[in-house]
């Protein structure tokens, strides 16, 4: 039987004219589970961590997941087990990375507006590091751990206010950005943490954005961290490790990101020419690693011919695939079971694909030439990352289920949501004391 790998999902490919998922069939996940339904490829995350790791390889680094790009159990499960530590930006996702066996030292806890709950949590967990975001932040976590009889470790996260040519919403190191302290300020901010008792500085961190496919951008936020680390550590502050980030990104629609190991060689070999290559070095990928994944099943409910487009209704929406929404975004769309003959674009007709949720933002693709009928089966590609943890309830819809695909094997990781779990914990009012 042939195999017609998917470009940029080479896990993910037609048999004949079935799609397959590593080997299992997926039209027969979309009958046997429903729709929408999300399915993730365990050898696809392990082939993008492999490629971190062949570019760290024989150095002193720890690959943190961003987890906010995926956060359920499942997918967690895999990286606790392949030794990832994590990169969390709230107390829920801390209680999550121990849920799925993560341990607590390898731990990075990132955001701008943590909560002296969130920080006791943290410190009662024993995470490794403290992401620190603003020098308002270091005096409430000095307090915290303090009163804890504790020191929080920490890095201070400097924005070097490099442009990472990406879309606006996932740009997070230019001066306009809410991220990060100012580069300008960073050597006072240092000063004052090294001042405060409840504090440890282990570090320093940068992140510059999100879905980022070129290279100038790491190599120019490296040179700009690390002339402020040669001038942090001239002035008496040691940094046990330089934490550069993530943010590569993953190809939705002809984009070329360089491989992790590719990008890697390049930092490496301007570590290495400054005199850092053996310093303890910490990097927290989440969409190169999950992105492409995941796909999303999801049935044709309703053609809709009309004067000026066309609409192909599914059963998935804008709270189960909200990047479009938010970011304008593409994801290929592409079906679960191909005709028994190649149809050219020609035949095919040119649709909006649109979900089932009241607003006229509702849409996954724009001018998608499709041959469907009500009833196929649709898989919208790149849907492992930003898909599943932005999901919401939107029009009281379910989230969707979880499935794992691991070889010939799969595994639900998450049952689909009904309407007795979304109205759980809501409480009508006593009508006799209204």
């Amino acid at each position: 039987m042939t195999s017609d790998i998917l470009p940029g999902h080479p896990h993910f490919a037609y048999r004949g004219n079935a799609l397959f998922g590593e080997d299992v069939r997926l039209g027969e996940l979309a009958q046997t589970y429903g729709t929408p339904l999300f399915v993730y490829s365990k050898a696809a995350m392990l082939s993008a961590l492999a490629a971190y790791q062949r570019g760290l390889a024989g150095r002193d680094a720890k690959i943190c997941y961003a987890m906010k790009a995926n956060s359920s159990l499942g997918v967690l499960q895999v990286f606790a087990q392949a030794g990832c530590g994590f990169d969390i930006v709230s107390g829920g996702e801390l209680a999550r990375v121990l849920a799925a066996g993560g341990e607590a030292q390898k731990i990075i806890f990132s955001g701008v507006g943590k909560t002296r709950a969130e920080m006791r949590q943290a410190l009662a967990a024993g995470i490794g590091c403290f992401n620190v975001e603003s020098e308002a932040e270091l005096e409430v976590l000095s307090s915290v751990a303090s009163a804890m009889a504790l020191r929080a470790p920490v890095s201070i996260r400097v924005n070097p206010n490099i442009d990472p040519k990406t879309h606006p919403y996932i740009s997070t190191g230019l001066k306009g950005n809410k991220f990060g302290v100012a580069h300008e300020d960073a050597l006072r901010i240092y000063q004052r943490a090294a001042s405060l008792k409840g504090l440890q500085v282990i570090g320093i961190d940068c992140h510059i954005g999100s879905q980022i496919t070129d290279t100038a951008p790491y190599l120019d936020a490296m040179d700009r961290v690390l002339d402020l680390v040669a001038t942090i550590e001239a002035a008496g502050m040691p940094l046990a490790h330089l934490d550069f980030g993530g943010g590569l990104g993953i190809d939705y629609k002809h984009d070329t990101p360089p491989a992790a190991d590719v990008l890697w060689r390049l930092l490496l070999a301007k570590l290495d020419a400054r005199g850092y290559g053996k310093r303890k070095l910490m990097i927290e990928p989440g969409r190169s690693l999950v992105g492409n994944a995941g796909v999303c099943l999801t049935e044709v409910l309703y053609l809709k011919p009309g004067e000026q487009k066309n609409f192909c209704i599914i059963d998935a929406a804008m709270n189960d695939l909200p990047r479009p929404a938010l970011y304008q975004a593409f994801h290929a769309i592409v079906p679960v079971t191909l005709p028994e003959q190649e149809v050219p674009d020609a035949a095919k007709t040119r649709y909006d694909v649109v979900g089932p949720v009241c607003e006229s933002g509702d849409w996954i693709g724009h001018d998608r030439a499709l041959r469907v009928a009500a009833g196929d089966y649709l898989a919208v590609l790149s849907a492992g990352a930003y898909c599943m943890s932005m999901a919401s309830n939107y029009n009281s819809r379910g989230r969707a289920a979880e499935i794992l695909v691991d070889r010939n094997q799969f595994h639900i990781i998450r049952q689909r949501e009904s309407i007795a779990d979304q109205m759980r914990g809501e409480i009508l009012i006593d009508a006799s004391h209204a």
